[in-house]
């Protein structure tokens, strides 16, 4: 299974592959009753795909290419006049835009329907090797029934445990697939309202100009006082000048909201590291900025998050197993204070030593339990309301990495996890 999806339409296709002829020939065939001799679309050899004759071939002939991501893929062509006073030109145009938005729907119906062909596909193959470790995992549960009652009880104890981190791997492979294809989603729309909204503001702030123009022509010519007067009773009538005045406001904070949501989706992308490779260089900083901005929704309007970063040299790791282990501290700072919760992330480098701390005002943890909280299953939620393993899975990534976590609960209240993590890691690592 590939770790990253690539689709490619419209430069590798040709017209005809696009759109088809139920949509085109309507089009031609208006374009003929409307007044043309005849009204073709040719590909990109000057073939004639579709045509439609009206019979009536005097008159010029116009053309208007047919573009494709930018490139031009075929021509329309609009001959003769076949009502008098009717231009061709006119007609083109009209098709030219139509013909153009056919072929813009179309590529995102293909590009649509190829991604969830895709995605459907990848989830199959999830499917089936999650079903083939399952299977392994029962093989060797069979195996282990022949040895003596304690040691089966040892090694199924253990299997429980393996088996609930791999759920948990699985679930936040799941998750980053997912979060791929909704970035790929979104990404493509909030393209082109980023786009529209810059031109619509151009486009606006030149339709004002030219009003401006217009009333200064009218007000300097005493012939057209009259005129000058209604129009500007139908100017305050449309309240034109509030709308002139808003203007700017709106698209400025349409434009912002759409850069907000680029950047939401940009943090769950990067969150979920779904196109690196399992070993990578990666920036602590910057991986607790994703994990901060993945799990900002769940942030109460009090919650107050202060960030002591301080320069750190890049770490050798899985990008993805780092953002889960933040994602369990930080859920554990938010579950154990909802409402005014106050979260100070430090970063340090000591000798070579790294050093990442999360303090939270919460309640703290009783001295009696403290030494219990990575061990797995072991929760003090209600039956149901949690696994136990969370921070089980964020100290078997701490120490898989060759580091130590430590937690403590200081008289004044409140509780401090820090990370003590290797510098200059030059070798593979796998979790124990």
């Amino acid at each position: 299974m590939t770790d990253q999806v690539q689709f490619i339409v419209g430069t590798e296709k040709r017209l005809a592959e696009i759109i088809c002829a139920d949509d085109v020939m309507p089009l031609l065939e208006w374009g003929v009753k409307a007044g043309a001799g005849h009204a073709a679309l040719l590909d990109s050899d000057g073939e004639t795909i579709w045509e439609a004759r009206g019979g009536n071939f005097n008159g010029g002939e116009v053309s208007c290419p047919v573009m494709i991501e930018g490139e031009q893929a075929g021509t329309l062509l609009v001959r003769g006049r076949g009502v008098d006073g009717v231009d061709p030109a006119d007609i083109a145009a009209l098709l030219g835009c139509s013909l153009q938005s056919l072929v813009k729907a179309s590529l995102k119906r293909i590009l649509t329907t190829e991604i969830h062909t895709t995605v459907v596909n990848q989830s199959y193959e999830e499917l089936l090797e999650t079903n083939r470790q399952l299977s392994i995992s029962e093989g060797k549960l069979r195996e282990l029934t022949k040895n003596l009652e304690q040691q089966v009880a040892e090694r199924t104890a253990k299997l429980e445990r393996a088996l609930t981190r791999l759920l948990q791997q699985e679930k936040m492979a799941s998750v980053g697939q997912l979060a791929a294809g909704i970035a790929h989603e979104i990404n493509n729309p909030m393209g082109f309202i980023t786009s529209n909204l810059n031109t619509l503001k151009r486009y606006a702030g030149r339709m004002v100009t030219m009003l401006d123009y217009y009333g200064s022509l009218l007000a300097s010519d005493p012939a057209h006082a009259s005129l000058l007067q209604r129009s500007f009773r139908k100017w305050q009538e449309l309240r034109l000048d509030s709308i002139c005045a808003d203007l700017d406001s709106l698209i400025g904070q349409s434009l912002e909201g759409a850069e907000r949501v680029k950047k939401i989706v940009a943090d769950l992308k990067g969150f979920s590291h779904i196109d690196d490779s399992a070993m990578a260089i990666v920036d602590l900083n910057a991986e607790i900025d994703r994990t901060l901005g993945v799990l900002e929704h769940r942030f109460s309007v009090d919650t107050d998050v202060v960030k002591n970063y301080s320069e750190l040299p890049g770490f050798s790791c899985n990008p993805a197993q780092i953002c889960q282990l933040f994602l369990h501290i930080i859920e554990n700072s938010l579950e154990a204070r909802p409402k005014g919760l106050r979260l100070i992330v430090s970063t340090q480098n000591e000798n070579g030593t790294l050093t990442i701390s999360f303090a939270d005002n919460g309640p703290g943890i009783p001295e009696q339990i403290r030494n219990r909280i990575f061990d797995p299953f072991f929760t003090t939620k209600e039956v149901g309301a949690g696994t136990g393993m969370g921070l089980s899975v964020a100290y078997d990534i701490v120490t898989g990495y060759g580091g130590s976590i430590y937690v403590a609960s200081p008289p004044s209240g409140g509780t401090i996890i820090t990370i003590k993590l290797p510098g200059q890691r030059n070798r593979d690592v796998t979790l124990r």
